[in-house]
């Protein structure tokens, strides 16, 4: 097991978020790059169009330098994306601005508010909208609001006449449709996808926050366990020295049965003191006490041989199947994960409990404790919220906690638990371990 301290349950949800907002900038750059390219085809096209088929004079040499330009940066953006850093809202907000002043320098070469491409601006405060915070829109509005200002006065001249009464065969109406396709398919393509990205960061979002608030509940089920841990130790040792007491009165020492039944008890408050000692021990209180250089062949023996000694179990089935033997380090918190599932699998299945132990993962490098049962199994809303604490089927305050608390401890060491039911009947519980997590 490692000694180095766990960073506070705070920081990994915090640090997730944080992964969950990269991934979800670095796809909506990815966007932007994608949307950038259709921009430098379409007004290759467009340009080709109206010089050669409209006969249209335009100032072709500079309208095509500063497409090459808008390609050039889009290559820098590509190679950008593809280092994985992250992407800021105010990065979004710059790649926006490149955008529109690139699509104003090539209004102002033709024709300036005239052109009937001047629209395209609302499709970049779209994307805006979509992708950068309050106060990055408003400045994306304000831009545009002012770019379209200057076109009204500053331009070259297009000789396109604004002709709405030929309909179709006005070119500037032909303009106008083919800006309103271009901006509505861009739109529904592009926004879906932003859309997408962004549900799929709140999804990520949302488990992250239902992640701490897991860990929290953890965290103060452990303090309470702690102190009440604490309290029992006074009296319990107590107990003890009473006991003890008793059984060396010369008094009592004459009654055998009462002899046998203090020894009983003495027996008794020992357990209930391990027990106090193991929550101490899981709460992280003295846990160098605990761990233990073994392997998994003898930790596992000997989980088996002394759950078996403390719970009255008619026919328990154990398989270890575990191979090579590897050496391991084992605490109380392994012990009693696994614990925790066979003292499920027994209430729901007094009569019969099976373990199964085996290497597995790529390499074995991954040991596979799987426990079953002749129990009803689960029920669906269970299975729906497994890993959830206070989600039982027994009925009563307070159960629900032991698969809980054993799939947070199979987190912590980087497994995972798993159950589901038998097709002929009973439940199965399974926890993968990586080895490097409980190895030397």
């Amino acid at each position: 097991m490692s000694e180095h301290p766990a960073p506070p349950a705070t920081a990994a949800p915090a640090h997730k978020a944080r992964s969950a907002d990269a991934a979800a900038g670095l796809k909506n750059l990815q966007q932007l790059i994608q949307l950038r390219w259709f921009a430098v085809i379409g007004q290759v096209f467009t340009i080709e169009v109206a010089h050669y088929s409209l006969a249209l004079r335009l100032p072709l040499a500079e309208m095509l330098l500063v497409v090459a330009c808008l390609a050039a940066y889009n290559g820098a953006s590509w190679l950008r994306w593809r280092l994985g850093l992250r992407v800021r809202p105010v990065e979004l907000l710059l790649a926006l601005l490149v955008d529109v002043a690139v699509l104003t320098v090539q209004l102002y070469l033709s024709g300036g508010a005239g052109n009937p491409f001047i629209f395209l601006y609302l499709l970049q405060v779209t994307l805006g909208a979509a992708l950068l915070r309050s106060r990055h829109v408003w400045t994306l509005v304000a831009v545009t609001t002012l770019c379209v200002a200057l076109l009204t006065r500053f331009h070259l001249p297009l000789p396109l006449s604004i002709d709405f009464s030929r309909g179709l065969a006005s070119p500037y109406v032909l303009g106008l449709l083919a800006c309103f396709v271009l901006n509505a398919a861009l739109v529904a393509v592009f926004m879906s996808r932003i859309g997408r990205n962004l549900r799929q960061r709140d999804a990520r979002l949302a488990a992250i926050r239902q992640r701490a608030a897991e860990e929290d509940h953890v965290v103060r089920m452990g303090l309470l366990a702690s102190g009440a841990a604490h309290e029992l130790g006074t009296p319990l040792s107590t107990l003890a020295v009473i006991l003890g007491d008793w059984q060396h009165d010369p008094q009592l020492a004459r009654d055998a049965q009462l002899q046998q039944d203090v020894a009983e008890m003495q027996t008794q408050v020992q357990r209930c003191k391990a027990i106090v000692s193991g929550i101490l021990l899981s709460a992280g209180e003295a846990r160098g006490e605990a761990s233990a250089q073994t392997t998994v062949w003898r930790f596992l023996d000997s989980l088996v041989a002394e759950w078996r000694a403390t719970r009255s179990m008619p026919d328990f089935f154990y398989d270890n199947r575990f191979a090579p033997d590897r050496a391991m380090v084992a605490d109380a918190t392994l012990e009693q994960m696994v614990f925790s599932v066979l003292d499920n699998a027994r209430e729901a299945s007094p009569d019969w409990v099976g373990l199964a132990a085996e290497s597995c993962g790529e390499g074995g490098q991954t040991l596979c404790i799987t426990v079953t049962d002749r129990g009803p199994g689960f029920a669906p809303d269970i299975l729906r919220q497994l890993g959830k604490p206070y989600h039982s089927s027994k009925g009563r305050a307070g159960s629900g906690l032991g698969l809980f608390l054993a799939m947070q401890v199979a987190r912590t060491l980087g497994g995972r638990l798993q159950a589901g039911n038998l097709p002929g009947g009973g439940a199965r519980v399974t926890i993968t371990l990586p080895l490097a997590a409980v190895a030397l």
